[in-house]
């Protein structure tokens, strides 16, 4: 009959709905939104430039005897990220040098007087960075040139090149890296005069400005 067929209907169809979902036709994965898949990456912040005070100061000995200090402070930025700006310190005086010209007057040798000027002083260049990875230790990239009258060459007439009275010129350049603490001063260049027998030394402080 139809009721005896019917029921034959629903017992075939019974086990078919107790099969796992894996056997089952699985549902459609949902969509991908593009705006998920294409974030842009976080941007990296690079520390801040630091001003630091580097203060610099040329010594002159004579023996164990200081004859001159001469100290230049100057301002410097300090950079963690990309090149580091570069700080420049010039301080000279033209100083007259005396020639003697020779002439003729009415046939006959004239000696006369004319004055070159010649630049003397000292000339400091200073860059200055900073690694996050290094807490607190600057990196001074410096380069330095000092050019002075020679003193009391009088008393070195035995010394090549030196005429007595006659004004001789010195020249002392240096390029070095100094690795400072906020506070820490370091003598970093130590070079003796062939002529005058002077001791030029070099003293560099680095003071963070707070």
């Amino acid at each position: 009959t139809m009721r005896v067929r019917l029921m034959s209907l629903v017992r075939a169809i019974a086990p078919l709905a107790s099969l796992p979902l894996s056997a089952q036709e699985k549902p459609a994965p949902a969509p991908v939104v593009a705006n998920e898949i294409m974030q842009p990456p976080t941007r990296r912040e690079h520390p801040a430039p630091i001003p630091l005070k580097v203060t610099v100061v040329l010594s002159r000995y004579q023996g164990e005897k200081r004859m001159s200090s001469m100290p230049y402070s100057m301002g410097v930025t300090a950079s963690g990220y990309g090149p580091a700006p570069k700080s420049t310190l010039r301080m000279g005086v033209d100083v007259p040098v005396m020639m003697t010209v020779i002439g003729a007057t009415d046939g006959k040798a004239t000696a006369g007087t004319s004055y070159n000027y010649r630049n003397v002083g000292t000339n400091i260049d200073c860059q200055a960075s900073f690694e996050s990875t290094a807490a607190g230790v600057f990196q001074l990239a410096l380069t330095i040139s000092d050019s002075s009258i020679g003193l009391d060459t009088s008393k070195k007439t035995d010394a090549p090149g030196v005429v007595p009275d006659v004004p001789s010129f010195r020249n002392f350049n240096s390029s070095f890296t100094a690795l400072l603490r906020d506070g820490q001063t370091t003598q970093y260049t130590s070079a003796t005069d062939p002529v005058t027998g002077e001791l030029m030394k070099i003293d560099v402080t680095l003071n963070v400005m707070k």
